[in-house]
C-alpha cells in the first residue's frame, strides 16, 4: 500500500508548490477540494491544509472537520489553513493592522520537531490579511516575527498533533520552508519518502497488467513527453495490444514526423503512422482566429483518429497521457476554469467510440513524468525536449496557415533550437520557439530591395509554465542566428526578441 498525504485545496495559487515540495520528498500526495469527502485508511499518514484567498471571518468561508481529522491523524494548516484550525477550536483570527505580504523574519520561541534543522531566524514568505490573535486552549506559539506574535503553533492533547503555520513554506522565499515540510512528513507522520521513479513504474506496470488483462488498449501519440512515456508505461504492461496512433497535421516541427517514429520503433511500441497534412490544410485554409483554428485542428484530429481507429476491432480502452495538472483543474475548488484557450487531446471523442479511459500518468507533475521517462529508457533527447503546443506550428503562425507559411517557420525555428542546443543554451531554456507574424517589411539584400515577413524568438524560464520569465538570451547569441534566419531562409528578412514575461503576456502567442 503506497502511503500518502492528503492535501486539501481552499483555493490557493501555491496548492501545487505544496504538493511539489511534498512529491520532492519522495512522498506521494494527492490534492482534492477541501468539500471533497474521503475514506481514512491505513495509507493515509496525514494531511496539509492549504492557504486560501477567502477570510476565515467570511460568511460562507470553507470549513472541514478538524476534529475528526485529529482524532486519526496528524495536521498542518498553512496560512488560512491555520487560521482556520484556530478559529474551529475556540481560537480567534482578527483582520491585521496591516496586511503581511512578501519576505518576513520567522524567529523561533519553542524547540519542536516541526522546527528541527531550522535556524532560530530564517527568512519565510508571508501572504495574508488576516492573522490569528488568540490561541484555543492546550496551544503553545513555536515561533513569531516582527509583525505576528503568532506565527507559528502547535496544539497537543489526546490526539494526533496540530501545526499552523501563518507563512507560506512551499515557496521559494521560505529558505527553510521545504525543511520543515519534510519534519512534518518524515518526524511528525512518519512516511518513510520511498516512493521514488521505479517504484512507480513497478506499482503502476502491475496495476495496468491488471485492469487491462489480454484486451487492447488505443492511443494518440503526440511525440512528446507525456503521452510517450505513457504509451511506453501501457507497453510494458500489454506489449502489442497497445496500438498507437502518431498523425502528422502539417504542423509538426521541421523532420519531427520520421524522428519520433524513429524513436517509437527503438522503444518497440506498436505505433502507426499517418500522413494527414493536406487534411489538415485544407480545413484550415481562409481561416485566422485563433481559437477557432484551434477548434478545427482539434475536430480534424478526432476524424482521423476515428477513421484509424474503425480499422481496428476489439478495442476496450483508450490510453491518454494526462498528468496532474489537468486532473486538479477539472476538479478545482471552483470548477473548472474559464477557458483561456482549448487544447486537442483526445477529449470529445464520438459517441460511438465506448471506451475506458487508461491515464498512467494523472497523478504525475510534468518533471515527475521526465525522471519515469528516463528510469524507462527513453532517450534524453526526448525526455528533455521543450513543450510543444497541441496544435503545433498553427499557434506559432499568426494569421491563415498554408503549407509554404508552415516550411517557412519549420526551416526559422529549426535554425534556432539547433543554435540553443549548440551554444549550451537549450536546458536552461523551459520553452523556446518562433512565431510567424503576420507583418511583412522592407529590406535591403545586396543590391535587392526586399519586402518579406517577420520572425519573432521567443524563449521562457519556468517550472511548470504557469508563470514565466523572458529568458535572458546572450545578445551576441541573438546576433547570430538573427542572421543565420535571414541569410538562409528565403522569406523573412526581419528578427524580433519577445521580452513579455507571464503573465501579463502568454508563452505563446495565440
Amino acid at each position: 500500500m503506497i502511503e500518502k498525504i492528503l492535501i486539501l485545496d481552499f483555493g490557493s495559487q501555491f496548492t501545487q508548490l505544496i504538493a511539489r515540495a511534498v512529491r520532492e520528498a519522495n512522498v506521494y500526495c494527492e490534492i482534492i477540494p477541501f468539500h471533497k469527502s474521503f475514506q481514512y485508511d491505513a495509507s493515509i499518514k496525514g494531511i496539509i491544509l492549504s492557504g486560501s484567498p477567502f477570510s476565515v471571518n467570511d460568511e460562507n468561508a470553507p470549513r472541514v472537520a478538524l476534529e475528526e481529522m485529529l482524532q486519526k491523524i496528524p495536521v498542518l494548516g498553512i496560512c488560512y489553513g491555520a487560521q482556520l484550525s484556530a478559529t474551529l477550536l475556540g481560537g480567534r483570527v482578527d483582520k491585521s493592522n496591516k496586511r503581511e505580504y512578501g519576505r518576513a523574519i520567522l524567529q523561533t520561541r519553542l524547540a519542536d520537531p516541526l522546527l528541527t534543522n531550522i535556524p532560530e531566524q530564517s527568512q519565510v514568505w508571508m501572504s495574508h490579511s488576516d492573522s490569528i490573535t488568540q490561541l484555543p486552549d492546550h496551544c503553545e506559539i513555536l515561533a513569531t516575527t516582527e509583525s505576528i506574535p503568532i506565527a507559528a503553533f502547535k496544539k497537543t492533547g489526546d490526539h494526533h498533533p496540530l501545526y499552523g503555520i501563518q507563512f507560506h513554506p512551499e515557496v521559494y522565499h521560505s529558505t527553510h520552508g521545504k525543511q520543515l515540510i519534510q519534519n512534518f512528513l518524515f518526524t511528525i507522520c512518519g512516511c518513510s519518502g520511498s516512493w521514488t521513479s521505479a517504484h512507480f513504474i513497478d506499482e503502476t506496470v502491475a496495476s495496468l497488467k491488471e485492469t487491462i488483462g489480454d484486451r487492447k488498449v488505443i492511443m494518440a501519440l503526440s511525440g512528446g513527453v507525456d503521452s510517450t512515456v505513457a504509451a511506453t508505461l501501457i507497453s510494458r504492461a500489454i506489449g502489442e495490444n497497445l496500438f498507437g496512433i502518431f498523425v502528422d497535421n502539417g504542423l509538426l516541427r521541421k523532420d519531427e514526423f520520421e524522428q519520433v517514429l524513429t524513436t517509437y520503433r527503438q522503444l518497440a511500441l506498436n505505433v502507426k503512422g499517418v500522413d494527414a497534412r493536406d487534411y489538415f490544410y485544407a480545413r484550415l485554409a481562409g481561416k485566422t482566429d485563433p481559437e477557432e483554428k484551434r477548434k478545427i485542428i482539434g475536430k480534424a484530429f478526432i476524424e482521423i483518429f476515428d477513421r484509424e481507429a474503425h480499422q481496428l476491432t476489439d478495442i476496450h480502452f483508450l490510453g491518454q497521457g494526462t498528468i496532474y495538472p489537468d486532473v486538479i483543474e477539472s476538479v478545482s475548488v471552483h470548477g473548472p476554469s474559464a477557458t483561456i484557450k482549448s487544447h486537442h487531446n483526445v477529449g470529445g471523442l464520438p459517441d460511438t467510440m465506448k471506451l475506458s479511459l487508461v491515464e498512467p500518468l494523472r497523478y504525475l507533475f510534468k518533471d515527475e513524468v521526465r525522471r519515469v521517462g528516463l528510469e524507462l529508457g527513453i532517450p534524453a533527447e526526448m525526455i528533455n525536449r521543450h513543450p510543444f503546443p497541441g496544435p503545433g506550428l498553427a499557434i506559432r503562425i499568426l494569421g491563415e496557415v498554408t503549407a509554404d507559411k508552415v516550411e517557412l517557420l519549420q526551416k526559422a525555428d529549426a535554425i534556432y533550437i539547433e543554435g540553443l542546443k549548440k551554444h549550451g543554451l537549450y536546458e536552461s531554456v523551459w520553452q523556446a520557439g518562433t512565431i510567424l507574424l503576420p507583418v511583412k517589411s522592407v529590406g535591403v539584400m545586396g543590391d535587392e530591395r526586399t519586402y518579406e515577413y517577420t520572425i519573432a524568438l521567443r524563449a521562457v524560464t519556468s517550472v511548470d509554465g504557469m508563470t514565466a520569465d523572458w529568458a535572458h538570451l546572450p545578445y551576441t547569441f541573438l546576433a547570430d542566428i538573427s542572421n543565420e534566419i535571414i541569410n538562409q531562409v528565403k522569406g523573412i528578412n526581419r528578427v524580433v526578441y519577445d521580452i513579455s514575461s507571464k503573465p501579463p503576456a502568454t508563452i505563446e502567442w495565440e
